[in-house]
């Protein structure tokens, strides 16, 4: 969550503004090279116009507090970006990081977001710092929430920095084989938004000036950037090739079959597998791998269930980033149709061997196209090899602004067992910031009745909002999922349910004089009910209001009024949740320090009843930048809950410690430690990096689970339950 909220705090602006011209800027195409150093010197440069940087924050719309030049250029190669920026003061100079993706608010960044498409909804960024380290991601859905902003998702580009007596330089580098646009004849249209942020001053100078009536994810639109006409420019058709080796050891211990003891099995390793990709078209892009692996993927974040649902753990992996948000087609909440995470690590968590499969996505015409299969081993012994296939396609229609689409999922394995699913969806601008979205979907599977004309294996969402910060916003959704709705590549929480979700709010963005930058009344509200049962599973009712400063702090608390009805008892730790209704409120809040500073803590409360008992649940997140090199985060978590009428309570401590170091941005070593006494488990993992360009990389990964207290079961538990040491080396072949 921190993470997520650091640029989009940074981005934050003071007052509402009207829709940008949608004008279209000829973009200036260079006479002569440039020569790639970091330093904004050569003749091609100069006559490039400087962009108008506006600022946003802390005093929208004025000229900024420190000067720059910032330039766009293009040749048939590349798109530059460069920017000088000059410092009033030496202290002001702020290379804090040099790490790939960096979320850190105590470093500059300055880039750009780039609709490549025109889409009006989707976008890649590219940012970096005075050490020159790279960032780069993707935002879909318009950036309608923080959601909406994958960080996983990588590129070929590269940047060069060069720090100066007056401040630094930069310039950045992205091959047009990187963006995937349509031309005609060698003519596209693109949008584009530049900013830098000045941590030393919690400011931001964005090109052009971005609206914030959508709240922080407002710099990140597609549809509120700049449109730029590129001449000469051809989408590529480049081939990689990226093979990888690994050697690999594992260690794990499993009770033998007469429960007295647990057997020691060895597992060397010696892998290789191959990625390919190629774009078939200027637009479609192809990628086939052959027996992949994710060993580098960093070890999931421990957490506390609290409630009687499965746990939702985020796509790490970067082989389902690119352009995932093709593939998209969620619910409310995490449900979705398509969850990644289903191929390649099974119920437990595990990772199942991925034999290879194809991706193939792009856009032709007004039409983005995805296809994607994969073939996996069994994840247990009582299924076979399984398939996974989706195929999705969505077409812009209406308006700029709106969708619709279609989507046909399948998984199936050898000894016959199938689950299927298509779906119909539309995302439709109806006026304004006004939007209606729909969904329609079936499954059917082995087993059940599969009635197409019913409701029964059917999945319905309908939703209805008002897309803004300020004033008056709202959102109305209402959803259903039928008895027989079994989504076996999707993600739900519930099944047989109808359910409603609305929120309302208003926001206000203050003024000059004020010490607060915005803040934001808001109501939510949810009603979940069994028509199987007729039962209210759940019930909320949650007024609040959040606020943030000039200066980076940010604040916000809610009251929140359940009602539970739990159809079988769960536990939580030592306690048990028995069958019955509930009610019971609980009060949040939680605060952000300011990211510029080197020294940030980010904190969280929940108090009150819980069910039948009481809950305390507190949460700390502590930062510190002890160097440009050396970097600092930690994590605690302490929940108690007491049930006095029966005699129960449980109490659960969640620790993670992550220590980074980091020579240059081509070499990094990150150890992370985590805690989780509900589990009695430490969870260590070190990996060390080696990132000579983009495409190339060697591994060296340590992963182990270990048990906390052996002897709370017989036999004596080992110390460690599973080890695991992994090299891993890719190079890619561009041809």
């Amino acid at each position: 969550m921190y993470y997520h909220r650091l640029l989009t705090s940074i981005a934050a602006l003071l007052i509402s503004f009207p829709l940008i011209s949608q004008k279209i800027i000829d973009a200036h195409k260079l006479a002569d090279e440039i020569v790639f150093d970091g330093r904004v010197d050569e003749p091609a440069w100069q006559g490039v116009p400087v962009l108008d940087m506006k600022m946003q924050v802390p005093d929208f719309g004025k000229e900024p507090s420190e000067r720059s030049e910032v330039r766009m250029a293009y040749d048939e190669h590349y798109l530059y970006l460069s920017g000088k920026m000059f410092l009033s003061d030496p202290s002001y100079y702020r290379g804090t990081t040099y790490k790939r993706d960096a979320f850190d608010g105590t470093t500059d960044y300055f880039g750009f977001v780039i609709d490549s498409y025109n889409d009006n909804e989707n976008g890649l960024g590219f940012f970096t710092g005075p050490t020159g380290f790279r960032w780069d991601g993707a935002v879909f859905n318009d950036a309608q929430t923080e959601a909406s902003l994958s960080i996983d998702w990588n590129t070929f580009w590269d940047v060069k920095t060069t720090k100066t007596e007056d401040g630094w330089e930069v310039e950045i580098r992205v091959p047009w084989a990187s963006l995937r646009f349509q031309d005609v004849n060698g003519e596209t249209v693109m949008g584009v938004t530049s900013w830098w942020y000045i941590s030393a001053k919690n400011e931001v100078d964005i090109y052009p000036l971005v609206p914030i009536n959508w709240g922080g994810m407002s710099q990140w639109k597609p549809s509120q950037m700049q449109k730029f006409r590129f001449r000469g420019v051809y989408s590529k058709k480049p081939l990689y090739l990226t093979p990888y080796v690994l050697a690999g050891y594992q260690e794990t211990r499993e009770l033998n079959d007469g429960e007295t003891a647990y057997l020691l099995d060895k597992d060397p390793k010696l892998e290789a597998g191959l990625d390919l990709k190629y774009s078939l078209t200027s637009n479609l892009t192809l990628d086939l791998t052959v027996n992949t692996d994710f060993a580098q993927v960093e070890a999931d974040d421990q957490q506390v269930n609290l409630t009687r649902f499965n746990l939702f753990f985020p796509e790490k992996r970067q082989f389902f980033q690119e352009r995932a948000s093709i593939f998209d087609f969620s619910f409310e909440n995490f449900n979705r149709l398509f969850y990644s995470r289903r191929i390649g690590i099974n119920d437990d968590g595990d990772p199942v061997r991925i034999y290879g499969g194809a991706r193939l996505q792009g856009r032709v015409g007004k039409s983005d196209v995805g296809f994607l299969t994969m073939q996996t081993e069994a994840p247990f012994d009582s299924l076979g090899s399984e398939n996974f296939t989706v195929l999705r396609m969505r077409r812009q229609a209406i308006n700029p602004f709106s969708y619709i689409g279609g989507i046909f999922l399948n998984r199936t394995d050898f000894n016959g067992n199938y689950n299927s699913a298509y779906g119909l969806d539309a995302i439709i601008r109806v006026t304004g910031d006004e939007y209606l979205s729909a969904k329609w979907v079936q499954s059917f599977a082995n087993g059940k009745a599969n009635e197409v004309f019913s409701l029964d294996p059917a999945r319905i969402f309908v939703q209805w909002e008002r897309r803004r910060y300020d004033g008056l916003a709202y959102k109305l959704a209402y959803s259903k999922a039928g008895k027989d709705w079994s989504p076996s590549m999707g993600f739900e929480e519930r099944e047989s349910f109808n359910s409603w979700q609305g929120e309302l709010s208003h926001g206000w963005l203050m003024g000059e004089k004020s010490k607060l930058l915005r803040m934001r009344a808001f109501l939510k509200t949810a009603f979940v009910k069994n028509f199987i049962t007729k039962k209210t599973q759940s019930a909320q009712l949650e007024p609040g209001i959040e606020m943030e400063t000039k200066t980076g702090w940010s604040w916000n608390a809610s009251a929140r009024y359940s009602k539970e009805y739990v159809e079988e008892p769960f536990e939580l730790g030592d306690a048990e949740i028995p069958a019955g209704n509930y009610g019971f409120t609980q009060f949040n809040a939680g605060f952000f320090s300011p990211f510029g500073s080197l020294f940030g803590i980010f904190g969280n409360a929940a108090v009150g009843s819980f069910y039948d008992g009481n809950l305390v649940s507190i949460s700390l997140a502590p930062r510190y930048k002890i160097s440009s090199h050396l970097n600092l985060d930690g994590f605690y978590q302490y929940n108690r809950g007491s049930f006095s009428d029966r005699n129960q309570s449980f109490g659960s401590h969640l620790a993670r410690i992550k220590l980074e170091y980091l020579l240059d941005t081509k070499f990094s070593t990150s150890a992370f430690l985590q805690y989780n006494s509900l589990d009695q488990v430490f969870v260590p993992n070190l990996r060390i990096r080696y990132n000579p360009k983009e495409g190339n990389d060697l591994y060296i990964v340590f992963n182990d689970l270990l048990n906390s207290n052996r002897r709370r079961e017989l036999p004596q538990l080992p110390v460690s339950d599973s080890r695991v040491v992994v090299v891993k080396y890719t190079y890619t072949f561009a041809l």
